[in-house]
Formats: C-alpha cells, sequence, structure tokens
C-alpha cells in the first residue's frame, strides 16, 4: 500500500447542503477490508439468494398498500434484527393503492384475436366493456403532431423501445418510457376514449406495465400496455383497413393504505451522526415476483450490511439501510424519508435499482469522483466492477442527493433488464445467485469505503 492512497480524496461536488463535507479520504487499507468482505461473503455464497427465494417466492409481488407488502416490511425488519443491526424500525408511510381488476381485450374486426395487456399504474377503469375504432401512431411524437381529432376511438401508441446503445451503456429506457407515462393525456386531448401502448422492452410476449402520469388539463382515461407483438399486429392491420377492438379494465383507485419504509442501522464509531444511505424499494408491480425489480436489490443493501458487521468492520460513520415503500407509483416512501430525514447529515446516498446482471460498474456522480475513485479499481475488481460511471441516479434517494449528499449507484449489466421488467417475467430464476453474491460485496465495500473514511 503506497502513501498515494492516503492522501487519495474523493471530492463531492455539486452540494448544496452546509453540513455535507467538502471530501472524503479513503480509508488506510481497502484492500484488507476487500478481503474480510470476501472471506465472509465466500463462506455461504448462496446466503444472499436464499434470502431473495424467500421474498421473491414465498411472499411474491407486492404491489403498494397490499397484504404481501406488509409481509414483506415485516419480514425485511425481522431480517435486519437477525443480522445484528441497530435500531431497526418500520417507519409509518401512507401509500397510495391501486387495484388492477379483471382486464382483458381482443380484435373484434377485421379479425378476431385477445391481445396480450396490462393496465398502466394509475389508470381508470373503462366501467364495464367498450368497442371502438383504432387509430395507430407509430410514436409518442407523431401522436402529439398530429391534429388528428380522436373522438370516441382508441389511441394505440406503438412507440418501440430502441435497442441497447452499446457505446454508451444506455438501454433507451428514458425515451422509451415516455409513451407509457404521457401517451393517455395526448389521446384525450383529441378526444380518445382510450389509450394502448407498446410495452417498454427489447422483446418477449409478455406485456409490461409502469406508473403513468395524468395531465390536470385533461380527463383521465383507461391506459393498457400491450405486449409488443399485440402492439405490431395493430399497427399492420391498421395500414390496411378499419380495426376494432373491444376493451375491458377494472382498474380503479382505493384510499391510501398504511406501509412503511423499513430501515435499521450499523452504527458508526466515531462520526454516528454522519450517514451513508444504502437504498433499495421493496414494493413492486401486481405481476411477477419482482427479484429483478427491486428484491434482488432490497436483499444486496441488506447483505452488505450484514457482511460489514460479520466480518467485523465497523466503520466511522453510520450505515443506514433504507427499504423504501411505494418506488413504483408516487415514491411516497421516498418523499416520507425526505420529510423525515432530510435535515440528518446524510454524507452519501446510494440506491440499487436495475437488477442484478453480472457485475460490471459503480456510478459515482461525476466525472471528478470518477477520476478520484480510479485508484480503488483493483480492489473492487475483487467483486468484478470493472468500471466507475460518472452518473448516478435513485429516484428513492434523489431527494436526499438534492440536499448535498454525494450520489452512487450500482449499474450490473443491464442488457437484459428490460426484458423482465414491470412483467411477469420477472422471476427469481433470472437472478444468478453468484451475480447477487458478487454485486453485493461490491455495495458492502463501497459502503465501508465511504462511511470509514
Amino acid at each position: 500500500m503506497t502513501r498515494a492512497w492516503l492522501a487519495l480524496v474523493l471530492v463531492v461536488v455539486g452540494c448544496v447542503e452546509r453540513r455535507a463535507p467538502a471530501d472524503l479520504v479513503v480509508p488506510a487499507d481497502p484492500r484488507a477490508a476487500a478481503e474480510r468482505i470476501a472471506a465472509v461473503s465466500e463462506r455461504d455464497p448462496r446466503f444472499a439468494w436464499r434470502r431473495l427465494r424467500t421474498l421473491a417466492e414465498d411472499i411474491g409481488h407486492r404491489i403498494s398498500g397490499s397484504p404481501a407488502l406488509d409481509r414483506a416490511l415485516a419480514w425485511a425488519a425481522a431480517e435486519m434484527r437477525a443480522d445484528g443491526l441497530h435500531d431497526v424500525r418500520l417507519e409509518p408511510v401512507a401509500v397510495p393503492r391501486w387495484v388492477r381488476g379483471h382486464e382483458a381485450a381482443r380484435i373484434v374486426a377485421p379479425i378476431e384475436r385477445p391481445l396480450a395487456l396490462l393496465a398502466l399504474g394509475g389508470s381508470v377503469g373503462t366501467d364495464g366493456t367498450i368497442r371502438a375504432p383504432v387509430v395507430v401512431f407509430e410514436s409518442l411524437a407523431e401522436l402529439r403532431a398530429s391534429r388528428v381529432r380522436l373522438d370516441g376511438a382508441i389511441a394505440v401508441v406503438n412507440h418501440a423501445m430502441a435497442a441497447y446503445d452499446e457505446a454508451h451503456d444506455d438501454p433507451g429506457y428514458r425515451l422509451g418510457v415516455q409513451a407509457r407515462i404521457h401517451a393517455a393525456s395526448e389521446a384525450a386531448r383529441r378526444g380518445a376514449r382510450a389509450v394502448l401502448v407498446r410495452s417498454v422492452t427489447h422483446g418477449g410476449r409478455d406485456p409490461h406495465t409502469g406508473a403513468l402520469a395524468y395531465a390536470a388539463d385533461v380527463p383521465k382515461i383507461p391506459a393498457a400496455a400491450l405486449a409488443i407483438d399485440d402492439a405490431d399486429l395493430l399497427a399492420s392491420l391498421a395500414r390496411r383497413g378499419p380495426v376494432e377492438v373491444e376493451l375491458s379494465l377494472g382498474a380503479h383507485q382505493l384510499p391510501d393504505a398504511p406501509s412503511a419504509n423499513a430501515i435499521g442501522e450499523l452504527v458508526g464509531r466515531e462520526l454516528p451522526g454522519e450517514i451513508v444511505l444504502l437504498g433499495a424499494h421493496i414494493d413492486t408491480w401486481d405481476v411477477g415476483q419482482g427479484a429483478a425489480d427491486d428484491g434482488a436489490g432490497c436483499v444486496a443493501v441488506m447483505e452488505a450490511a450484514r457482511l460489514l458487521d460479520a466480518a467485523g468492520l465497523r466503520p466511522r460513520r453510520t450505515i443506514r439501510v433504507v427499504l423504501f415503500t411505494a418506488e413504483e407509483y408516487l415514491l411516497a416512501g421516498a418523499r416520507a424519508y425526505a420529510a423525515r430525514h432530510g435535515d440528518d447529515h446524510h454524507v452519501a446516498a446510494f440506491e440499487t435499482d436495475y437488477g442484478m446482471g453480472a457485475p460490471d460498474a459503480i456510478g459515482v456522480g461525476s466525472e471528478t469522483r470518477t477520476a478520484a475513485m480510479a485508484p480503488l479499481l483493483p480492489v473492487f475488481a475483487r467483486f468484478d466492477i470493472r468500471r466507475f460511471l460518472p452518473r448516478a441516479f435513485g429516484a428513492d434517494v434523489a431527494p436526499i442527493v438534492r440536499r448535498g449528499a454525494a450520489a452512487y449507484d450500482l449499474e450490473p449489466d443491464g442488457r437484459h433488464y428490460f426484458d423482465v421488467h414491470h412483467s411477469a417475467a420477472d422471476t427469481l430464476e433470472k437472478i444468478d445467485p453468484e451475480n447477487l453474491r458478487r454485486n453485493a460485496a461490491a455495495v458492502a465495500l463501497l459502503a465501508w469505503v465511504l462511511a470509514d473514511a
């Protein structure tokens, strides 16, 4: 270990919180910590995966406000207590409760064929079955540019998600999701009775759900996502002539329900009031098992804390594990956490919500921090992390980052994440136990570097 390691500084740029420190000095010997973390991780390499099996298979999907989410929160708190975390608690949060209800759709002319679809989160229902002609748009931009009235019609937005951009590690989601979010209100402005959008995915027969956003100045109309094969079929038929669809969505909103954020801590030995937050979200949509989104992330941050404690690594600062509720629908857990803890002294805020593919990168939030972290890469390579990236994002930790905490995230190989995202295909067998183990160990090492600096 050279003296250069002792002087390595992680510059926290863009801080607006006056109590956030100007810099973090890396611990003297992160290699020793990495080996101790690895030793505990390798002692029982499927420990985290067994936890994920319980969460994904035994508890299953965990939509906001559901009894399954309540069971998951109680389970997570019990597991964190068993790991020896301190001040484990469930902090109450009122969360929205949207219910899918029965749903069905089929083409009735010029052919008869059922359609695979899922109502979008927050959608209103159809109040029975509706039958209407469809008008197809190949993109959200085309719908927005159109001056055609859609009175009484069902708009179909066949907005394809771009192929994975290898050069920029971009799955295309940021642009691809815009139709899911905004198409309902854009169609309603033109008089549409309902809207069907192409699922935000690169492939597969399963439809993919997710939240929409209704604009305040137009009526709310029913909205659902189609499997991409069915979206293409409707587009093909519409190019040849009139098409009619029959649609029934039983979606409806219930009063807010009680829920909670699950929190546990490893209390810092010298600076307990300074916090390194490790976050993931425990809620899911009501299809699949929520293994990739974001059960594996929850297990990874829990496992990171367990590994540090079992390795006898007690950092200077407090590491706080937060499993946020209701991320998928209106971020109620994130808002409640920020309201309660926004004035806590968060030094860094980390989130993992991008599946659990093979270890690849850790986002560190800026070019400056990427350069400063570069000497640590050989240590993180112990867990197959091969890059630090100048970006970092987490929807749940965003309010804390805006207050000045340094932002970090986990970015495993994401080439196939959106194949299962928000769909019935998000199941346990998509998660490789060894990928989960190595990613969790890398999160533990990052937490140690930040909290013991």
